[in-house]
């Protein structure tokens, strides 16, 4: 009976660990009371800051499957580059898998750079990864949150959160280089939601829109929210997850 629980893995993106998932895990697990939710950090990130992050998505995808005891019928919710592990995942590893969850991620060959990251942005970013002495926090949050931009409270947590486990320049760079090389033609096999935010000011949601296309798979946009989808309106976020879970 326990096998036949539904078990969610929650991977998230550059440079981010499993804290910053924040409410969206009470919030999915109000909407799955019976789910097993998993949420993993890659090497490099959070629990893992210690060890050196591969520079290719699909050794992060290793890095993550090894850290499952089981790996059969998973449903993987990832946003940004934890997407482009999900899409790894799924095309080398298709009996793993059972559903897929895609927020605001990206393919290399399905658009251009500048719209997987928006080139007002890229100053500001370099910047900021090479220069560990900065403050990145308060940058990433303003690209990254629409409604939480001005949030003392929850900067505070994430700047704490890095002081614990500071993530590295040669992570930082290897994850960068791992998103931005990323390229895959085939198609997934299995239920495939991915889910856009309009207002996304770091990546733009036409990326979104350019894999529903080559892959005529579900989708949905958040009007408001921003590239942490999950952050802004966790409890939208996980209702559209169940009600898409109903229709399969």
């Amino acid at each position: 009976m326990k096998n036949n629980r539904t078990t969610f893995i929650l991977i998230r993106g550059l440079l981010r660990e499993q804290r910053h998932w924040g409410q969206f895990i009470p919030s999915l697990k109000q909407q799955f009371p019976t789910a097993r939710i998993i949420s993993l950090d890659i090497p490099g990130n959070g629990s893992l800051y210690q060890q050196t992050s591969p520079n290719t998505i699909a050794g992060l995808t290793e890095s993550l499957r090894q850290q499952l005891p089981h790996r059969s019928q998973l449903h993987l919710i990832a946003i940004s580059m934890g997407g482009m592990i999900a899409i790894d995942w799924m095309n080398r590893y298709p009996t793993e898998i059972k559903s897929t969850v895609l927020i605001n991620s990206s393919l290399a060959n399905y658009s251009p750079f500048y719209q997987r990251l928006k080139w007002q942005n890229y100053p500001a970013i370099f910047k900021q990864i090479f220069q560990p002495a900065q403050p990145i926090e308060p940058l990433i949050l303003n690209l990254t949150s629409n409604k939480y931009q001005d949030d003392t409270e929850l900067l505070k947590n994430w700047e704490l959160w890095r002081k614990q486990f500071p993530v590295s320049t040669k992570s930082a760079f290897n994850q960068l280089w791992a998103a931005a090389k990323f390229k895959s033609n085939l198609k997934p096999l299995h239920p495939l939601l991915i889910v856009a935010s309009k207002k996304d000011k770091l990546v733009d949601y036409r990326c979104s829109l350019a894999l529903q296309k080559q892959w005529q798979s579900d989708y949905i946009e958040h009007n408001s929210a921003g590239h942490d989808l999950p952050l802004d309106d966790p409890d939208w976020m996980a209702q559209s997850i169940h009600r898409w879970h109903q229709e399969l």
